[in-house]
């Protein structure tokens, strides 16, 4: 085995944390150093994380002040944004300080390692919008962001301004964002507040999960519209972590309908024509960053969420 240890690299060196104790050694590079579980685990392998001194396999358990000897790979370079067409991306306002748009499915918020398929940021550039300079050089304007599956309204900002009002408002909870969902089942009670902290889930990198220690998150919902196998819901976000909507409901055994990464039922997914999650971003309220006016943005179901309603009503 050859490790990076002999060849020089980026070298980390730390106890274990009290709070990591008894932790798979995997998981424990994971959460100390921001790393997938993936590459935490292809980084052991490789030797380049030593217990104590000593190469040990991913299922090693760690204790609390063992010695952690890692070296780090070298970071990829950041993707770029590509100016390109992206069908079914439509601007629903802009002026000279932000750009509203309908996101459609299939298309990433900004590029991001690993995704080759179309981002609002490069659509945005394709049609001659300059976006903010502000944030990381692929994702510059972005104040949030919708799932690859997930449609409806977005907002980016174009001036500095703009970049820096908007991101504030996020984080202090100003903004109003609305989310209609169609879950399995009737949630009991029909209206209610999921707060429950979210983080990665500790098994699978490609999902999130209620865990104890995670972010705070907090989800409202109503019930708009009751069906014999599902329920349109109503839900406004006060956090905005990475799937809340998706990991709240699929806690609580009412996954998004077609939302299959996170419990849904295939047949009744198939059933209605779906592939993926019946989730849309209805609508964003907030103070405009020059004026101060409130503004309101609201977006209509795309035709496969609009078909799979229909069918449920029938």
């Amino acid at each position: 085995m050859t490790s990076a240890f002999a060849a020089g690299g980026d070298h980390r060196s730390l106890p274990v944390p009290d709070g990591l104790d008894g932790m798979r050694l995997d998981q424990a590079v994971s959460r100390l150093f921001g790393l997938s579980r993936t590459a935490a685990a292809a980084l052991v392998d490789a030797g380049d994380a030593l217990v104590d001194g000593a190469v040990r396999p991913n299922s090693h358990k760690v204790k609390a002040g063992s010695w952690l000897e890692v070296t780090l790979p070298a970071p990829a370079a950041p993707p770029t944004v590509v100016p390109q067409a992206v069908s079914g991306l439509t601007v629903v306002y802009a002026d000279d300080d932000i750009v509203v748009v309908d996101k459609p499915v299939g298309v990433a918020a900004h590029p991001s390692p690993g995704w080759t398929g179309p981002t609002v940021i490069g659509g945005l550039a394709g049609i001659g919008h300059r976006i903010s300079t502000s944030g990381a050089a692929e994702r510059q304007g972005v104040v949030h962001r919708l799932d690859v599956g997930t449609t409806g309204v977005m907002v980016v900002a174009k001036s500095e301004q703009a970049y820096t009002a908007l991101k504030r408002a996020f984080k202090y909870r100003e903004v109003e964002k609305r989310y209609h969902a169609v879950v399995q089942g009737h949630p009991d009670p029909l209206r209610g507040t999921i707060d429950a902290p979210i983080d990665r889930h500790p098994h699978h990198d490609y999902r999130w999960a209620v865990v104890s220690g995670g972010k705070p998150s907090i989800t409202h919902y109503d019930t708009i519209e009751a069906f014999p196998s599902a329920s349109l819901l109503d839900v406004r976000l006060e956090t905005g972590r990475t799937h809340q909507i998706r990991v709240h409901f699929s806690t609580l055994r009412h996954p998004c309908v077609g939302d299959l990464t996170y419990g849904a039922d295939p047949t009744l997914s198939a059933r209605l024509g779906l592939a993926r999650q019946w989730l849309h971003a209805r609508s964003l309220s907030f103070l405009h960053p020059r004026t101060g006016d409130e503004v309101t943005f609201v977006s209509e179901y795309p035709d496969d969420l609009a078909r799979a309603l229909e069918i449920l009503r029938d």
